[in-house]
């Protein structure tokens, strides 16, 4: 192709092209249409503001008044806190002083050295009933390993009948021994972690009800003359501290009136104390009798008695 003939024909595909001003206003008018048309789209139901409900007329002012609340809220949230954490820090330093209730703390925490004492039986009684479980399974699977020898040895079918009968009477008892603890541990468990909970819990809402007020009433000690908003939450916070004292003391009174151990009657813990004793000490003593008499005083079900092992015959 000739220079001549290229001129021209880049000659003509400038030709067939629109202006620039053209394509560029079509562009524009494009993109403020798709623009339009998106702020104009309603917001998915996910990200509605709470305030603007389907169907409500609410309109930029109530939007910005709850926006102001949550941030309000916010800030109110963030102070307290950080009062709180420096009365903490304060205390552990020595720099401040704090609202001492000897006597209550001192029935706190005898309570909670109970529940560390009971929690520490608890957890070694379940390993036990764990491994007893386990050393039941493994008998049941000798037992059965025994039996079905019996059927392929007949010169050793009486040895191995005995030893599987040892070994299903060893199982049996077992299971005795685990549902006496499974009961033990099941009282155990209620006494730890439900019946002493709502006592503890409110001992933690105690606790931090004292920080709040001492965090406060701090800060009232330390300014002079303290603002009156700064009176009236240190007011509000001593009433509230107050009031979950009472409570606690009351809860531990009852406690104590009612000769409950750890929120049990004491005659309950001794029922169980008996239990477990009495079955250990038939289990592994080996006294079949006394284990079944018991599970059977406590309302246990035992399992099912195993045939008597037959002795083995001489060689």
């Amino acid at each position: 192709m000739s220079k001549w003939q290229s001129e021209r024909s880049i000659h003509e595909m400038l030709k067939d092209t629109p202006p620039i001003r053209e394509s560029s206003d079509s562009i524009t008018s494009g993109t403020e249409a798709k623009f339009t048309t998106s702020r104009s789209m309603p917001f998915p139901p996910a990200y509605v503001p709470p305030e603007v409900s389907a169907g409500s007329a609410a309109g930029p002012s109530t939007v910005v008044k709850a926006g102001t609340n949550r941030m309000e809220s916010l800030k109110t949230w963030s102070l307290s806190t950080y009062k709180c954490t420096r009365q903490l820090l304060y205390e552990k330093l020595g720099k401040t002083s704090r609202t001492v209730d000897t006597e209550l703390e001192a029935q706190i925490e005898m309570l909670r050295e109970t529940q560390r004492k009971y929690s520490g039986i608890l957890r070694l009684s379940l390993a036990l009933a764990a491994q007893l479980a386990a050393a039941a399974g493994t008998q049941r699977a000798l037992g059965e390993a025994f039996a079905e020898l019996a059927q392929r040895e007949p010169e050793l079918q009486q040895q191995f009948l005995y030893n599987a009968d040892t070994q299903r009477s060893l199982t049996r008892n077992g299971e005795s021994l685990l549902a006496a603890l499974q009961l033990f541990n099941t009282s155990l468990s209620t006494l730890v972690h439900k019946t002493v909970a709502d006592t503890l819990q409110t001992v933690r809402l105690y606790e931090t009800a004292r920080i709040e007020y001492d965090a406060y009433r701090s800060e009232v000690e330390a300014s002079s003359p303290a603002p009156e908003p700064l009176l009236a939450a240190t007011e509000r916070h001593r009433r509230q501290y107050a009031r979950l004292r009472d409570d606690v003391a009351v809860k531990l009174h009852l406690l104590h009136e009612n000769r409950l151990s750890f929120g049990v009657e004491v005659k309950v813990m001794n029922k169980q104390l008996l239990l477990f004793h009495n079955a250990i000490s038939a289990y592994f003593s080996g006294n079949n009798v006394a284990l079944e008499a018991a599970v059977r005083h406590f309302h246990i079900t035992p399992p099912a008695p195993a045939p008597a092992p037959a002795p083995p015959h001489p060689s």
